[in-house]
């Protein structure tokens, strides 16, 4: 399977009366776009607005980011099962507005989304300070009950980034990145003296803000399923998570997923990497039985020497992760774990809620419960007090000057357990 990835360079973002890109600047129909998105019945008011980084914008509550991309050949544009028909992703060329991104904001169900500071304390700890952001603040129509709401605001985002991503259907692009793999037979032959590594990406599947999506299968009903790298690089696999904001896998982490950047990288190189497997995480034990052992058993049909592990949250999919380790550990299979702490706000608390003396290769995201606190913005896009009912926020958290008190757990991206954020822990 061979995916090019055009990356056209965005370097800055305006308002318009057209959507194109010209010598790097994305301009924006605000408009049609508007007229667009209202196209979803269910839909009473769109606000649009944008972003840049360093300017003294805060953006809250944030309910997911996307990037806009547009497919150039291979399969159907937009996301398949989802926006558009159900096709293969992963082959052919897609173009991507790269350095831009869509924003949607909003209450959805009144808790669990995030904030993202373009500028100062807060930009560095949140990746989405640095792309040029489109924003998209979407009110429904009174009634509609808290699932509805949810994928109403969903599928906006997703259709925004279609809209958008069109401008780079006829660009030259900046760069072309290229990614190819054969079948595992393919591979293991080409590299046999090279260790076989696979991935495992955890994901939240726990029900209303805590979802999951691939190829519009809401992955709660699904096994842990073996997908080719390509295809979740390619919009295979969309976030419905809500969850505490700092590890959410936003749909745009799913597009740039830095773990599978990673391991391809090394793709020949000094490992063979031979693909995701994705695992739902559920609340039963039995669930989490059920997809250790499938995943566990997956890892050895294919051979793999080893194995990386990420999770998706924390709180009870720590018990996913640790319960993956075990078993993969006792069938002589390598494994690395990727996770955040929720260590207390002194950092000394019990950093996951299970243990495992398997567990010996452990990579930090940081700690959730970290405090920061975000100075006055010049503006607000979206509603400063939702700050009161975020995980990580608390009533009070807006201070009377519009400083913000809050814990890393507010903050989107702030400690990715895919590892596409900006910090780490660090070992004394």
């Amino acid at each position: 399977m061979k995916l090019e990835i055009g990356r056209i360079y965005i370097k800055d973002i305006q308002l318009g009366n057209e959507t194109s890109v010209k010598n790097g600047v994305l301009t924006v129909d605000k408009t049609s776009l508007i007229a667009k998105l209202k196209e979803d019945d269910r839909i009473k008011d769109v606000k649009i607005d944008i972003a840049k980084p360093g300017d003294k914008v805060r953006i809250i509550p944030v309910k997911d980011v996307i990037e806009p991309r547009v497919k150039i050949s291979g399969g159907n544009n937009g996301f398949p099962g989802v926006t558009a028909k159900p096709a293969q992703c992963g082959e052919g060329r897609t173009h991507v507005l790269y350095g831009a991104a869509i924003v949607t904001v909003g209450d959805i169900v009144g808790f669990q989304e995030g904030v993202i500071d373009m500028w100062g304390e807060g930009a560095k700890w949140t990746p989405f300070s640095q792309t040029y952001n489109l924003t998209v603040d979407i009110n429904v129509v009174d009634g509609i009950d808290p699932h509805t709401h949810e994928e109403t605001v969903r599928l906006a985002g997703l259709r925004a980034a279609e809209f958008v991503g069109q401008a780079g259907k006829d660009i030259t692009p900046d760069e072309v990145l290229t990614y190819e793999m054969g079948s595992i037979f393919e591979e293991s032959n080409k590299y046999p003296n090279l260790p076989k590594v696979l991935y495992a990406e955890m994901m939240i599947t726990q029900g209303l803000l805590h979802d999951t999506y691939i190829y519009g299968v809401n992955a709660q009903t699904i096994l842990p399923a073996l997908l080719h790298a390509n295809e979740e690089l390619d919009n295979a696999v969309i976030s419905g998570n809500c969850v505490a904001a700092c590890d959410k896998i936003t749909t745009y982490q799913h597009q740039n997923n830095s773990t599978i950047l990673d391991l391809y990288a090394q793709h020949g190189k000094e490992i063979n990497f031979m693909g995701c497997i994705m695992v739902p995480e559920h609340t039963t034990l039995a669930g989490k039985m059920r997809a250790s052992d499938y995943t566990r058993k997956l890892v050895k049909m294919l051979g793999a020497d080893a194995v990386v592990v990420s999770e998706e949250g924390y709180g009870n999919p720590d018990s996913d992760l640790l319960i993956i380790c075990k078993k993969c550990e006792k069938e002589g299979v390598k494994t690395v774990l990727i996770t955040d702490e929720c260590a207390g706000r002194d950092g000394m608390s019990q950093p996951l809620a299970d243990t495992a003396a398997e567990a010996v290769a452990v990579v930090s995201g940081g700690n959730v419960s970290h405090v920061v606190t975000l100075p006055p913005a010049d503006k607000v896009i979206g509603n400063a007090e939702a700050i009161a009912v975020l995980a990580g926020g608390w009533e009070g958290a807006l201070l009377e000057d519009g400083s913000l008190q809050c814990e890393l757990n507010a903050v989107i991206g702030s400690t990715s357990e895919i590892g596409y954020h900006n910090v780490t822990c660090r070992l004394y």
